[in-house]
């Protein structure tokens, strides 16, 4: 009998109502809003409640480079919560909400894969608790709200030319990247260039989830400079009275969502930031809350070390106060194959010195991991195809490194399949190994910080800008965001900007296109490369393969 789908095992999924899962937190009945059966928010008050508990073990789980091969790192994310369950341990799942957009496009939904999803897997990687729908309501009110102030006589002086806030919507479209609004005569306003992101891009989902609180998620708003007058002085989004209505459009989006996986562990399921155009870590507010409640938080980051666990680390520790106690670094022999030259359509031969070549990738993540002062331990996500001899090649290179690399079978068996990586995990984290240090300091020059992510995570040669960016980068530092982390936007199929460069290239170029302030985030975005913050969608999108089948369920959604 063929294996069971993605899909049909969540199907399949005997779930608990949501009030269960809560009691065994120990959130009272008051302390959930439900959303259905099989999911609710955490109430505001029942987090302020835990103000004062001492926080558990937090463990990052990151990967390599994405290849078409597979790595998994949300499968093991998953697997690993309940892998620590299983071992007695009080652990908590916090992942990030699937984006509409790579659902419909190429990449498919976040709920983890296998025996090792978070469920309701459907309504996650759809609608879920409207969250995605509210932060692109609240981004458009304000751009709503500029142009509405130009039309009504301008009193901000707002140079039409400067308006730096574009559009979102959740959905990958190439046709918006950029647009002309306002044609059509006197009546809709002053022609001008605009343009739209994806919802994930926009600095309100930023704020959101770097936010401590409803109260901060406003002050953060506020601040958001949105265009320029002709003197180069900031337009804000309090100037404009908009951060109030957005806050009230916002304010049950900020709340955490509880959901449970297969094996009905707890699971937080809030933001989503990409990590290779933002900043690609679920909300502090659930990592927060989840620390005061569990003995360990397993969390991710997006795509590979190089842009997730460099921004958790950079971005959301830093202005968090999180202290990581351990991480695991996912890697398939396939995808370390295909680092090692492999085409894809090749990958089910045994190929021992392609895996040895690829894990090159392997240890530039694990050094990359090493400068933050934080242990790591590599997951071997199994596939059924992986040979004896390809994941002993694994386990030896990892071993030279003075690391272990654990093989890990929970796609297929669940928990019961990363007992002993849940093992290490729990005995490194609560080692104090860890020390952790953030890349560069605050008062470092934001040029200084970009070429340190570029020379110390990605090995890059040189950093090249134009005179222009240099000059915006001085006048943020002259007007007081020089302390401000960077958030830098590239490809994420390589430490390179160039996507095809697998492996672990040294001495190439990094191009930095475009400099963006995020001052209500709390960080500088340097655009890298041919990386857009609109996708477009594939020659062949997996909107085309998604339906209902004649009993009304969903298919070909994951």
């Amino acid at each position: 009998m063929a294996p069971k789908s993605d899909i049909e095992i969540a199907r399949a999924a005997k779930k608990r109502p949501i009030m269960e899962i809560g009691e065994t937190l120990g959130i009272p009945a008051d302390g959930l809003i439900p959303y259905g059966h099989d999911k609710a928010k955490i109430a505001a008050d029942f987090i302020a409640s835990l103000e004062g508990r001492p926080d558990g073990k937090l463990i990052l789980v990151t990967a390599i480079n994405p290849t078409p091969a597979g790595e998994g790192k949300t499968t093991t994310t998953v697997g690993l919560g309940d892998g620590l369950n299983r071992i007695g341990k009080r652990a908590i799942t916090c992942i990030r909400e699937a984006s509409l957009g790579p659902n419909f496009g190429l990449k498919g939904g976040a709920a983890g894969g296998g025996y090792a999803q978070v469920v309701p897997m459907e309504d996650m990687n759809l609608h879920f608790t409207g969250d995605f729908h509210a932060i692109g309501a609240a981004h458009n009110l304000l751009a709503a709200m500029i142009d509405n102030h130009v039309y009504w006589g301008n009193d901000l002086g707002i140079d039409v030319r400067r308006i730096t806030w574009r559009r979102v919507v959740d959905m990958n479209d190439r046709a918006l990247r950029t647009v002309t609004a306002g044609l059509g005569g006197v009546a809709n306003g002053f022609p001008r260039e605009a343009g739209f992101d994806i919802t994930v891009a926009s600095e309100v989902m930023a704020i959101l989830c770097l936010a401590g609180d409803i109260r901060d998620l406003q002050r953060r708003l506020g601040d958001m400079i949105v265009a320029y007058r002709r003197d180069r002085s900031p337009v804000t989004c309090r100037d404009l009275k908009a951060d109030g209505a957005m806050a009230v459009l916002l304010k049950d989006a900020i709340l955490p969502n509880l959901v449970q996986t297969l094996e009905n562990n707890p699971a937080f399921v809030h933001g989503g930031p990409f990590a290779n155009i933002a900043h690609g870590c679920n909300s502090v507010i659930a990592t927060r809350t989840a620390l005061k409640m569990a003995d360990f938080v397993v969390t991710e980051a997006g795509f590979g070390a190089d842009l997730g666990a460099q921004k958790f680390f950079d971005i959301k520790c830093r202005k968090a106060g999180l202290k990581p106690d351990a991480v695991v670094l996912v890697a398939t022999v396939r995808a370390l194959k295909m680092n090692g030259g492999v085409e894809k359509a090749d990958l089910g031969e045994e190929n021992v010195a392609a895996v040895t070549a690829g894990c090159a990738n392997l240890k530039r993540h694990m050094d990359n991991i090493r400068r933050y002062n934080v242990p790591v331990v590599v997951a071997i996500n199994h596939f059924t195809g992986d040979t004896a001899g390809e994941i002993e090649a694994v386990k030896a290179f990892v071993a030279g490194e003075a690391a272990e690399a654990i093989v890990c079978r929970h796609w297929a068996e669940g928990s019961a399949g990363i007992e002993p990586l849940a093992h290490r995990v729990a005995e490194l984290a609560t080692s104090g190994a860890a020390d952790f240090q953030p890349l560069y300091p605050d008062a470092m020059p934001l040029w200084e910080k970009i070429e340190a992510t570029a020379h110390k995570i990605y090995h890059a040669g040189e950093v090249t800008t134009s005179r222009a960016v240099r000059e915006q980068l001085a006048q943020w530092e002259a007007a007081g965001y020089g302390d401000l982390p960077i958030c830098v936007a590239k490809t994420q199929y390589s430490f390179s900007a160039d996507p095809s460069l697998r492996g672990a290239p040294t001495g190439h170029t990094l191009p930095v296109r475009e400099v963006r302030l995020s001052a209500g985030a709390g960080f500088v975005v340097a655009i890298c490369g041919d990386i857009m913050t609109m996708p477009g969608l594939p020659a062949s999108p997996a909107a085309e393969r998604i339906g209902l089948d004649a009993d009304g369920n969903v298919e070909g959604l994951f």
